[in-house]
């Protein structure tokens, strides 16, 4: 858009009426036969490829005819193209926002798909109206800001040949041509994707299917030759063979048409009698009617071969189409096809305007008589059209009612985009007035006048080295003078929102720069809340332990005279019960906007807690081994079972902890902090540790203590009693030890919130473990096997182990 606001400052001369006006009497020898004129203040060209003349070879001994009306063969569908600049214009005149006090018209004129065509219209929308004076222009009233054509490749080289010379920009809604050695002022503002995506997408296609036997059939054209040399050696290193490559020669002439039946039956007779059923096909947007012609053609017999199913995959450009005397065609060849679309868009009322065009009342579009009469195959009277069979044309025939070959309603890709190239133009002048005011003045009846300028007069431009961009600054050339400089990009971090930078600047702490490094963006504030999925579910699993923890509390509770809940220690059964619940709940406290209080307590919270349930876990297992050396005779340690050695343990062992995280809190207490390092995009709220070490003495003890009870347990795990918890401990231990020995290489690297995260499922997974390896056995006997909870049977069970 810029590129174009620049070239239009460089193209728009003076509209001022003068006193003297020049009347020019010069006439083109051969008028247009098809042309669409609106008048405006700015004026866009465009080039249809909306018939094809078939015409006998010129001699060049006499002045060459004006082509006869059976020499014409129009594609029907493509008038479409032609209302679709149309419906644009007319858009972009009735909205006051885009162009005020300007008006824009357009000059529409047909390339008949040959370079004469082409070349005949390109110069007749340089000229003056109506007049083919070559470089000169008299009695204008219009004004060429840009040229919307080249549907074809060689249409759009054909028009940059001559519209190079004047600098006027062509916007092209086909596929760009080959170049080769000529390089045009201009650059071509295509509409359209580069091709280069078909063929990857082409490729996709043909593996995903497993296709790897293929024909490959072009036109013989610079475009197609350039097909064949990219995609062949792609889709080869890809494993795809191609069974055949063959081409198709474009005719111009009467004179070709029997040479193209001859190539076209040997290619039918190769597609017939290849392996391969899937066929590619390049070619430009007419081709498909040629294409229909090759089941009607072959030099051999099929009359006792199956018709053969062949895949045909085509590009976008290919569209479908027929002349009229295919109407009838047996569309075969199309079935089963595949063919890449251009994007399109659903435009508001432009089906409406399609369906209100009529002959009767489009007096300025020359296009419509003769896509009337071969669209529907019929002929208005007097007008000689010996080659349209069927009725006579009333003009009130409803195109809706056209099969899709001749004619849409819908916009097609191509139409579409015509429609955004109008557009574009539009917004560039815009913008154009919008940057330059003074380029513009009002005169007589609010017409639009321009400043006096050639296209060979724009503002030259003198400087040693190119205005460094936004998200760049400047480096000094060494040994040359200050104003040579070089322009590098911003590092990492900084950025520049001007032109010629020295340097760049750092965003703030609270910014980040964008990805062109031209302005900061604001840090989005992260931490771990209760509205997102991860907090939601955290929290509802920390709820979910807490309340089966207390349901499990209550059921030993309801039970406690039993034998199982008497046999272990009650007082230092519920201790642990209590403690795991608190251990859920402490989970809590890392959710949510971190907080002074949440800070202090989250660490040292969790450190005591974890603390008391380990250590009871610890008495459970010293209990055990205690309790079976008491029994053998002669033990001394018989004193020293019971209540008072398990709550000493629990005491002690809390205290020590305890003791810690008073240290830790009077050294160096966890705070909030925002974090506006760790990532680059967000700045995250957390808690500060303070003391690192202290932090890690915490875990380190509990992790001791865990170790402790694991040892022990593992070796008590096989002494003879009835309700050792010995092996339970074990696994539980197990458990524990496993999820915090994985905790702290997962901690240390993940960032931001998911730290949090990863610290509260190791809470989480830790507690379960310690809950489930520990009590779902004796909830198991109390709840479903309450048969085996009674003296009797335990002591039964205990004399078949000491046997």
């Amino acid at each position: 858009m810029a590129t174009l606001v620049m070239l239009l400052l460089t193209l728009l001369p003076e509209m001022t009426c003068k006193t003297h006006i020049v009347k020019c009497h010069v006439h083109d020898p051969h008028p247009p036969l098809h042309k669409y004129h609106r008048s405006g203040d700015l004026i866009l060209g465009g080039i249809a490829s909306h018939s094809f003349i078939v015409s006998n070879a010129l001699a060049f001994t006499k002045e060459p005819p004006q082509a006869l009306p059976e020499e014409l063969a129009v594609v029907t569908k493509n008038y479409q193209h032609i209302l679709a600049l149309a419906f644009a214009v007319k858009e972009i005149n009735d909205n006051p926002q885009i162009l005020p006090n300007a008006t824009l018209g357009f000059h529409i004129f047909d390339s008949y798909f040959i370079a004469k065509g082409t070349y005949h219209a390109t110069m007749l929308l340089t000229s003056s109206p109506d007049r083919l004076v070559p470089n000169y222009k008299c009695d204008i009233h219009h004004h060429l800001i840009a040229v919307i054509g080249g549907l074809d490749p060689l249409t759009s080289l054909h028009a940059a040949t001559v519209l190079d010379m004047y600098k006027i920009p062509q916007l092209i809604y086909g596929p760009a041509p080959v170049m080769e050695d000529k390089t045009p002022g201009l650059s071509f503002y295509q509409m359209v994707p580069q091709e280069a995506l078909q063929y990857e997408g082409i490729l996709s296609l043909l593996l995903y299917f497993t296709w790897t036997w293929v024909g490959l059939l072009t036109m013989d054209l610079e475009n197609g030759e350039r097909f064949v040399q990219t995609v062949v050696p792609m889709f080869s290193s890809s494993g795809i063979c191609f069974a055949f490559i063959e081409r198709i020669f474009k005719i111009s002439l009467v004179t070709d048409l029997k040479d193209l039946f001859q190539q076209g039956a040997k290619i039918q007779d190769k597609v017939m009698s290849s392996k391969a059923n899937v066929m590619i096909f390049y070619g430009e947007s007419y081709s498909m009617i040629f294409l229909r012609w090759l089941p009607y053609l072959s030099e051999q017999e099929h009359v006792n071969i199956n018709p053969k199913g062949t895949v045909w995959i085509m590009t976008a450009q290919v569209e479908l189409t027929s002349f009229v005397y295919q109407r009838t065609w047996d569309k075969e060849i199309i079935h089963g096809a595949l063919s890449f679309a251009i994007h399109s868009n659903d435009i508001s009322g432009f089906q409406q305007f399609t369906a209100g065009r009529k002959p009767a009342t489009s007096k300025e579009d020359y296009f419509i008589k003769d896509f009337w009469q071969q669209a529907f195959a019929c002929s208005f009277p007097s007008t000689g059209a010996e080659d349209v069979d069927g009725d006579i044309c009333t003009g009130d025939e409803n195109v809706g009612t056209l099969p899709g070959p001749f004619f849409e309603m819908n916009m097609i890709g191509h139409s579409y985009s015509i429609y955004m190239a109008v557009y574009a133009m539009a917004h560039a002048v815009h913008d154009m007035f919008s940057w330059r005011p003074k380029s513009r003045i009002l005169v007589d009846q609010g017409e639009l006048s321009f400043q006096n300028q050639q296209p060979w007069q724009a503002r030259p431009i003198s400087v040693c080295s190119e205005s460094c961009s936004p998200g760049s600054s400047k480096k000094m050339k060494e040994g040359e003078p200050f104003c040579c400089y070089d322009c590098t990009p911003c590092p990492e971090g900084k950025i520049s929102d001007q032109i010629d930078m020295s340097d760049c600047s750092a965003c703030s702490d609270q910014t980040y720069p964008n990805k062109n490094h031209d302005f900061c963006i604001h840090k989005d504030i992260s931490f771990l809340s209760y509205e997102e999925p991860v907090g939601i579910s955290l929290a509802f699993s920390a709820v979910s332990g807490s309340l089966v923890t207390v349901l499990v509390l209550l059921t030993f509770m309801k039970n406690q005279n039993t034998p199982i809940v008497k046999a272990n220690n009650r007082q230092l059964t519920y201790t642990l019960l209590i403690s795991l619940m608190l251990c859920f709940h402490s989970a809590l406290l890392f959710i949510g906007q971190p907080q002074k209080v949440t800070c202090l307590l989250q660490q040292t919270a969790f450190g005591i807690i974890f603390s008391v349930a380990v250590s009871c876990v610890l008495a459970k297992t010293i209990t055990v081994v205690m309790a079976f050396m008491a029994t053998k005779p002669g033990s001394t340690i018989k004193k020293w079972v019971g209540k008072r050695l398990a709550n000493s343990i629990v005491v002690t062992c809390s205290l020590i902890q305890g003791s810690i995280c008073i240290v830790w809190l009077a050294i160096s207490p966890p705070l909030p902090e925002a974090d506006i390092y760790s990532v680059a995009e967000e700045i995250i709220l957390g808690c500060n540790e303070g003391s690192v070490v202290m932090f890690y003495c915490v875990l380190g003890y509990i992790g001791f203590l865990a170790i402790a009870s694991f040892t022990l347990a593992f070796l008590a795990r096989k002494l003879p009693d009835t309700f050792n918890e010995a092996k339970f401990i074990t696994f539980s231990m197990l458990v524990f030890c496993s999820v915090w020995l994985s905790f702290i290489p997962t901690y240390l690297s993940t960032k931001g919130k998911y730290m949090v995260a990863v610290e509260i499922f190791s809470i989480l997974a830790s507690s379960t473990g310690l809950l489930g390896c520990i009590f779902s056995p004796k909830c198991y006997i109390i709840l479903l096997k309450p048969e085996l909870n009674n003296r009797e049977q335990l002591m039964k069970r205990k004399d078949v182990r000491i046997k």
